[in-house]
């Protein structure tokens, strides 16, 4: 008889949970789907802005650490999954015009073009796993709701028309955890490494956590400490700084799911 191995299992299983975003059955958030995989942010530019688009990214390794470049027009993925159609396989997109969100649709097959350039970005997902591995909690994941992001006054180091604040993920920790978070995560420099903020808020211009600029809050208890990582939203912030006339982003927290697996990504 003939037995699957673990590695087609876990294949498996990222097929199927692409297959139900394809379809339209999961149009939520990703956190928690396809455990063990790594998980992407998408962003879709025209090709005259991809190049200055991936200079952004090269400048910018903390919050836009780059899994993988299409051809232009290609709209499959072969090195993150055999199947992937970037067209049909994130649960929810943005479409923005000259800077402004103008839909968020499921699927963007009737909005596909040849001069379109793919860039998937690194997702702390993957290393949120391997804190759970190691004992610590995660607040938004035991509610089941999205990471909580935040513009904050940091900088990123502009290329052409992108530049603007840097987007970063906050999860509460009590001291200890926190500590250990900071090794695990460093080992994970392709899904943004090790946190670039711990503590008061209010040093990297963030007013209020219960008030996150995407995703969902959580309460912050008295014995935790906010600890903040650079975020793959940040290219949508720099959407809003570089208009272009057309492009088109994964919905924050709707990641597009890939074949490949976490801990191959730790060095």
């Amino acid at each position: 008889m003939n037995s699957t191995s673990p590695i087609e299992k876990s294949i498996l299983k990222s097929l199927k949970d692409r297959a139900a975003i394809r379809s339209g059955a999961w149009t939520g958030h990703t956190s928690g789907l396809a455990v063990g995989h790594v998980q992407g942010n998408v962003v879709i530019l025209p090709e005259p802005l991809a190049n200055n688009f991936l200079r952004y990214c090269q400048r910018n390794p903390k919050p836009c650490p780059l899994l993988a470049v299409s051809e232009p027009g290609q709209a499959l993925l072969p090195s993150l999954g055999a199947d992937i159609d970037i067209r049909t396989d994130v649960p929810r997109y943005r479409v923005w015009r000259d800077g402004t969100l103008a839909d968020q649709p499921t699927d963007i097959s009737n909005l596909w073009r040849g001069d379109l350039v793919t860039f998937v970005i690194g997702c702390s997902f993957s290393f949120e796993e391997a804190l759970l591995e190691a004992g610590i909690p995660l607040r938004h994941i035991a509610q089941q709701r999205n990471v909580a992001m935040y513009r904050s006054n940091i900088p990123t180091t502009s290329s052409g028309p992108f530049s603007g604040p840097m987007v970063v993920s906050m999860r509460p920790l009590k001291a200890a955890d926190a500590i250990r978070a900071i090794q695990i995560t460093s080992r994970f420099p392709t899904v943004h490494g090790a946190p670039v903020h711990i503590g008061n808020p209010e040093l990297i211009g963030i007013a209020d956590l219960a008030a996150p600029d995407y995703g969902d809050p959580v309460d912050v208890l008295s014995d935790e400490i906010p600890v903040f990582w650079a975020c793959g939203v940040t290219p949508q912030a720099a959407m809003t700084q570089a208009r272009p006339e057309f492009c088109i982003t994964h919905a924050p927290g709707a990641m597009l799911i890939t074949d490949l697996l976490n801990h191959h990504l730790a060095i």
